[in-house]
């Protein structure tokens, strides 16, 4: 089973991510998590990559998928992959498409956890953090017991500087832009997958389960 999970900053895909993991035992692969372990693994794209981190330069899209599919041939991947964080472009998906074909394997979905952006800015702008101990607060559902003061050592929680109103709009409409036609590029080959986000968790892997057995 292999699968891509697509979803807007906000919108719960870690949570499913680690929930798919658990269900069907498939490995949760994250751009992020492919890099550094390429970079520490050494390989020659992973340093490559790492020239270009280093400097300060986006890595350009044929190091990533090189990359990603070196990742993918590893053994854990033989009975299949959740892969999030990539593609994020049309260009990407081509690439993924070509170097899954030359594998021998093809996507099965790709699952889009879909929630309003209304709802996104909200869940987005909750988050606080003890500047002290760095202790991650909600204050929709996991408030400290005094405001602006940290249970575990007393120190100031307040509202970081992406965690704004502002900041996290701005992140929402560069993901809009970067994945509409991501989303619509799946869409035509029969691929996108759509559960609704705005609800519990368990709720929402309901139907993220109903889609991955077919059912």
């Amino acid at each position: 089973m292999n699968v891509v999970l697509l979803g807007a900053p906000g919108a719960g895909k870690g949570t499913q991510a680690a929930k798919m993991v658990e269900e069907f035992g498939l490995p949760h692969i994250s751009t992020g998590d492919i890099f550094r372990k390429a970079v520490a693994d050494g390989t020659a794209l992973g340093l490559e990559a790492k020239r270009y981190m280093d400097s300060g330069e986006l890595v350009p899209d044929e190091v990533t998928i090189g990359i990603v599919k070196e990742r993918l041939q590893q053994p854990d991947c033989a009975r299949g992959f959740i892969l999030d964080g990539f593609p994020r472009t049309v260009p990407q998906a081509d690439a993924l498409g070509d170097a899954l074909a030359s594998m021998g394997r093809a996507l099965d979905a790709v699952v889009l956890v879909d929630v309003p952006k209304s709802a996104l800015v909200e869940r987005l702008t909750a988050r606080r953090q003890c500047r002290a101990c760095g202790r991650i607060y909600n204050v929709l559902t996991d408030r400290p017991s005094v405001d602006g003061k940290c249970d575990g050592c007393g120190g100031e929680v307040y509202q970081r500087d992406d965690d704004t109103v502002g900041t996290v709009t701005n992140r929402l409409d560069v993901y809009e832009r970067n994945t509409a036609p991501l989303v619509e590029y799946y869409r035509g080959r029969g691929l996108l997958r759509v559960v609704d986000g705005d609800r519990d968790p368990d709720d929402v892997f309901v139907d993220v389960t109903s889609i991955l057995r077919g059912e």
